[in-house]
């Protein structure tokens, strides 16, 4: 694991040039794009009715996971045990403020509850205030808890909310506490995915780790230019429409 200091010098580094776009692997064709999309339901308004709608979606489009808030992991589990698709669920959503002992224990409930993947939010106010040893021991919190149960962490870094440095740092530091992926957005910032995000992020995390685009992507278009930039997994709730271009 790269120490502060080494983080640290690699931003700075990375303020000149970032290291080159990575080899990245074809791009989905078809219907193959729903194996690289989590089906995604967080309105706080949410109902268990249209949770249910949305596991009937995933296990006909066959999507990666679901994406839920932690209220309905159990819900979900149940209506998709034996689909082959997973459930995901979001930990300190949408703020990223909670205590990491907090963040820890959300993050082990869930997956006791059937969630296989984890994206939690970073705390984007202890990176605004350069407190960086806080950001990486919280996201170690999250990550130690859910690789012991062999549960994936997707990091959220609110990059609409960041300057590029702290987009750098942000993914540098997930990735020294163990983060499978980083991940561009709430869905509940000031902005969503962008290419140029995308683009960042893959080049600072290498192949090594996974990049997710969420936010405000809603055609079969959006969603393979963020594949495009480096993505590969798409967080959508236009998860249906999406499908439904490629089939016309």
């Amino acid at each position: 694991m790269r120490t502060l200091q080494e983080i640290l010098s690699l931003a700075e580094a990375y303020e000149g040039e970032l290291p080159p776009l990575p080899a990245l692997p074809p791009p989905p064709r078809g219907t193959e794009i729903a194996a690289w999309i989590d089906h995604t339901l967080l309105r706080p308004e949410a109902t268990a009715a249209q949770v249910k709608k949305l596991c009937e979606e995933a296990r006909q489009y066959r999507f990666a996971t679901v994406c839920v808030n932690p209220v309905y992991v159990s819900l979900a589990r149940s209506l998709l045990d034996g689909s082959g698709v997973g459930v995901c669920a979001v930990v300190a959503f949408p703020l990223g403020a909670s205590l990491p002992e907090d963040k820890a224990y959300e993050t082990r409930r869930v997956i006791e509850n059937g969630a296989v993947e984890v994206d939690m939010v970073m705390n984007v106010g202890a990176l605004k205030g350069e407190t960086y040893g806080l950001v990486m021991n919280d996201i170690l919190f999250v990550t130690q808890a859910a690789h012991e149960h062999g549960a994936k962490v997707k990091v959220i870094i609110e990059a609409a909310l960041l300057t590029r440095r702290e987009k750098v740092l942000a993914c540098l530091l997930a990735q020294a506490a163990g983060a499978d992926f980083v991940k561009t957005s709430t869905g509940f910032g000031p902005g969503g995915a962008t290419v140029e995000d995308v683009d960042l992020m893959r080049r600072v995390v290498g192949p090594g780790a996974g990049v997710k685009a969420a936010g405000g992507i809603r055609s079969l278009k959006d969603a393979l230019a963020m594949i495009a930039a480096g993505a590969n997994r798409i967080g959508a709730s236009a998860s249906v429409a999406i499908l439904n271009e490629v089939n016309h």
